[in-house]
């Protein structure tokens, strides 16, 4: 059965695509092209994705950590080498990276792998965040695992191809 494919770029419903970067062009894009199917979707879910990478209370480098996670365990290539650009322009070190890959025991992993599999935090774990984030942070950690889950998700099932000149970097899951 063939997926569903990407919208080519000169078909795409720009208002709708557009909430994700409001008043910018967007670059062809595979995940924007699988979103221009669906204007209405688009636009609801892209606001909401905007919200999540440009204004969210989290800092960068620890929303970047927490898709990396999600994208890793949802083995979704697309998401990862997305985020693995942005996470290191966000100044995650490639030590960062590795522990994401090898689900060190860190905090964030802790959380995201909670969240994942169990869709909730252990006391245990929510106490040691809730030291380091407020409640808003919180509450965008949680959204934010949530919202790349699920394009994880989408991304996996419609098997959205890599982007031209995207690397597929340290995505290898024999490790």
């Amino acid at each position: 059965m063939k997926r569903l494919s990407p919208l080519p770029h000169a078909e795409w419903d720009t208002e709708a695509l557009g909430a994700l970067a409001p008043g910018h062009p967007l670059p062809p894009s595979n995940a924007l092209g699988l979103f221009a199917q669906h204007p209405e979707l688009a636009k609801a879910f892209l606001t909401f994705n905007r919200y999540l990478l440009t204004a969210s209370t989290l800092p960068k480098r620890t929303r970047e950590l927490a898709i990396l996670r999600v994208a890793w365990r949802r083995r979704c290539r697309y998401e990862w080498a997305q985020h693995l650009l942005i996470a290191r322009r966000a100044g995650v070190t490639d030590e960062e990276i590795d522990e994401v890959r090898a689900g060190a025991p860190t905090l964030l992993n802790r959380a995201v792998d909670e969240l994942e599999t169990e869709s909730c935090l252990s006391d245990a774990t929510y106490q040691e965040l809730a030291a380091e984030l407020d409640g808003r942070r919180l509450m965008d950690l949680v959204f934010t695992v949530g919202s790349y889950g699920l394009l994880a998700a989408a991304f996996n099932t419609f098997e959205v191809e890599l982007d031209p000149g995207l690397p597929e970097e340290n995505f290898n899951f024999s490790d």
